[in-house]
């Protein structure tokens, strides 16, 4: 199975030409890869332009989304504006809209099932903050399970099945804080993950599980290494050719 590598560019480029340029730089490792599959999630300012031009070559894939199909929600945006603009996937409960915007798993559960209504794919990210992670790996088990419960509750009527689903397993306690999640501890959430999803519905026995604590090109081998992992959700080095050429 080809592993999936999802480029989540967040706040960045500045510029369209540069944001051109690194789509080119990834659908030509796009088209030689035997190995992977990709998506760009880039800022929406780019993002249909980019869609609409090469979504060919290439799955695209927003950061967010809102939960209402339209109406006076300035500065939102809504799945069927997506689904329109040739966009495939969301991603929603990123980590860091938990923390700068106050994202709760009651709106992350609205968005999915909005999402799941257009007929977008969603990548929905899971993790334990540095403090549940020092109360022992049942304590995160426990958490990641209710987060799941959560995010997922009532979707069920909306084409919730493994095609439509992905989950990227975040250790919060491991982004961009010095502190280093090992592939062994990786692996034993993502197949925790695994059969929580498949034990709440058959349908969802074959889910990608993705890896999203600060990959780059020198540590994406030591957790690609095992099957059960399938995938990553990469950030920073997404932006760097030099960085996602060694990655795929």
């Amino acid at each position: 199975m080809k592993k999936l590598i999802i480029f989540n560019w967040k706040m960045n480029p500045s510029r369209y030409a540069e944001a051109e340029e690194l789509v080119k730089s990834v659908i030509l490792l796009n088209k030689k890869s035997k190995k992977s599959e990709m998506i760009i999630c880039s800022p929406f300012t780019w993002l249909t332009d980019l869609s609409h031009k090469y979504f060919k070559d290439v799955s695209f894939g927003a950061q967010n989304v809102f939960w209402e199909e339209k109406g006076a929600y300035t500065g939102e945006i809504s799945a069927a504006m997506l689904k329109n603009s040739k966009i495939e996937y969301v991603i929603i409960g990123h980590s860091e809209r938990h923390r700068y915007l106050g994202e709760t798993d009651e709106m992350i559960n609205k968005k999915i099932i909005a999402a799941f209504k257009a007929g977008l794919k969603v990548v929905l990210c899971v993790g334990e903050s540095l403090k549940i992670r020092r109360r022992g790996k049942k304590t995160v088990m426990s958490f990641i399970k209710k987060q799941l419960e959560k995010n997922l509750k009532g979707t069920k009527n909306y084409k919730l099945k493994t095609k439509n689903l992905i989950v990227a397993y975040e250790p919060i306690w491991a982004i961009g804080t010095g502190n280093y999640c090992k592939p062994k501890d990786a692996l034993e959430i993502i197949k925790f993950i695994k059969q929580t999803l498949k034990a709440k519905s058959s349908k969802l026995k074959a889910v990608k599980v993705l890896y999203g604590g600060s990959v780059d090109g020198k540590d994406i081998e030591s957790f690609l290494q095992y099957k059960e992992i399938d995938g990553a959700l990469v950030g920073g080095a997404s932006l760097k050719p030099n960085q996602f050429k060694v990655i795929i």
